[in-house]
């Protein structure tokens, strides 16, 4: 393992420690409609922040609550607590999400569910891993034994309910939990066959992204001009089903291979 890739695991760890020791205590404010802010959000970056600095001063941090570069060759995007809903209202369904990127694409990816002690990781080229055992996507190659995550945003909601219908008339089961971090880490480990969501910013997905592919996934091109700082619409599934997934989601896929 690299020394970013060993660095990226001790920071998750840090960090959702602090998630955990939080989980239940404290209240909650709103950013927006929809849009839940805690006080350990914001602390937990603030130490993602100085601890990755303290090894990397060259380096760059972006975080989904203060920001930062996005165009830096060597970028750190972190969410502190994906799926902070969840959090705020005392659902065990959340983690920090962490991607290293060089020159614009992920490298190294850490995401850690501090509530049931899952770390889900990845470097590119080396495979993905929960709690260091490989993990692969499923080998589901029928819709109607398919389930698919379907993320809800605010900047396409008309796109939620098309996307619900599209998959149920497909022939899939529909499921929404409330974390895209971990929806995509559970198509990398084959638990569901496809995550799916009109519009996610990558701070949400830029590690969930490298571990689908390290699991033998297929993802959309999330990164293309700007989407750093924009977001995009994102799709992951299974390797056997992506053709047909992609096409009542209307999100394409990127080749195989």
């Amino acid at each position: 393992m690299s020394e970013i890739g060993m660095l990226a695991q001790d920071v998750v760890r840090m960090g959702g420690g602090m998630i955990r020791a939080a989980f239940g205590r404290g209240g909650f404010t709103f950013k927006g409609r929809q849009d839940y802010l805690t006080e350990t959000d914001g602390a937990v970056e603030r130490a993602v922040r100085a601890a990755i600095l303290a090894r990397f001063p060259t380096h760059a941090v972006l975080g989904e609550e203060e920001g930062g570069a996005v165009d830096a060759a060597d970028l750190w995007i972190v969410d502190p607590i994906d799926g902070t809903a969840n959090f705020a209202r005392h659902i065990p369904h959340c983690c920090i999400s962490l991607a290293y990127l060089h020159e614009g694409r992920p490298a190294v990816a850490a995401i850690y569910d501090p509530l049931h002690d899952e770390l889900f990781f990845a470097e590119s080229g080396q495979g993905a891993c929960c709690n260091d055992q490989p993990m692969k996507v499923s080998t589901v190659d029928n819709l109607n034994s398919a389930s698919v995550e379907i993320g809800w945003s605010l900047r396409a909601p008309e796109k939620y309910i098309a996307s619900v219908q599209a998959a149920i008339e497909a022939g899939c089961v529909v499921r929404r939990t409330g974390s895209g971090a971990l929806g995509m880490a559970y198509v990398a480990a084959g638990r569901v066959e496809a995550y799916l969501n009109a519009h996610t910013n990558s701070w949400d997905c830029a590690a969930s992204l490298l571990l689908v592919t390290e699991a033998g996934g297929r993802v959309s091109d999330f990164w293309t001009p700007g989407a750093i700082a924009k977001g995009n619409p994102v799709l992951a599934t299974n390797a056997l089903l992506g053709d047909e997934i992609a096409r009542f989601a209307d999100v394409p896929l990127m080749p195989l291979g």
